[in-house]
């Protein structure tokens, strides 16, 4: 055989090798390609798998979230119908103990004014309606009503009704020299300011 030939023969073989080479290269990375593929879509599946479970999750959270709500807003609907029915009734009893206080008192005075006085009997029928009136006192202190203290007091709009304007050489200016009528306190609220007279 010629060295031409041999030398062609060799070449020949050389260039299948590397066309074999090339092939299993190419089928290699086409199993690489696959494997990579086939990962990459279990992955995704896992992940859609996982976002639909918390999906599931956040409608069912969602759900009791609605339910509680419902249920804490009828809470506050009944509370606000039975606080409003107590506030009515608040107000419209408000007074019932007191009123129940003084009826004895207006009896008494009932029968003491019923009872006229004849010669020699007026101390005794003096007597009978001061102890009356001291009855009807306590009765609504008990209830926190006092009596202003106002004569030799600086005037005080909050707590005075200045009827009268007077020359006074005891008092200095604004200050109360006379109560016309007296004032009461209901605890700490002004339940009816004093009419007074006042130096000017």
């Amino acid at each position: 055989m010629k060295p031409e030939q041999e030398q062609s023969q060799t070449n020949t073989a050389e260039q299948e090798n590397d066309l074999d080479q090339v092939e299993t290269n190419a089928s290699h990375d086409h199993m690489e390609s696959s494997d990579t593929t086939h990962v990459e879509g279990e992955s995704l599946e896992q992940e859609a798998s996982a976002l639909d479970e918390e999906l599931q999750q956040a409608k069912k959270e969602s759900e009791e979230n609605y339910q509680r709500l419902l249920r804490v807003q009828a809470d506050f609907d009944n509370f606000r119908r039975r606080t409003l029915k107590e506030k009515e009734d608040l107000a419209k009893y408000a007074s019932q103990k007191l009123v129940e206080q003084l009826i004895p008192v207006l009896d008494n005075f009932e029968r003491a004014m019923a009872t006229k006085p004849a010669s020699g009997e007026v101390e005794s029928f003096a007597k009978g309606m001061d102890m009356i009136f001291r009855q009807l006192q306590q009765v609504l202190e008990q209830e926190g009503l006092t009596p202003m203290e106002t004569v030799g007091e600086a005037f005080n709009p909050e707590f005075h009704q200045a009827i009268m304007q007077v020359e006074s050489d005891e008092y200095d200016e604004g200050i109360v020299v006379e109560e016309v009528q007296r004032g009461y306190m209901l605890k700490d609220r002004v339940l009816r300011p004093a009419m007074v007279k006042v130096s000017g």
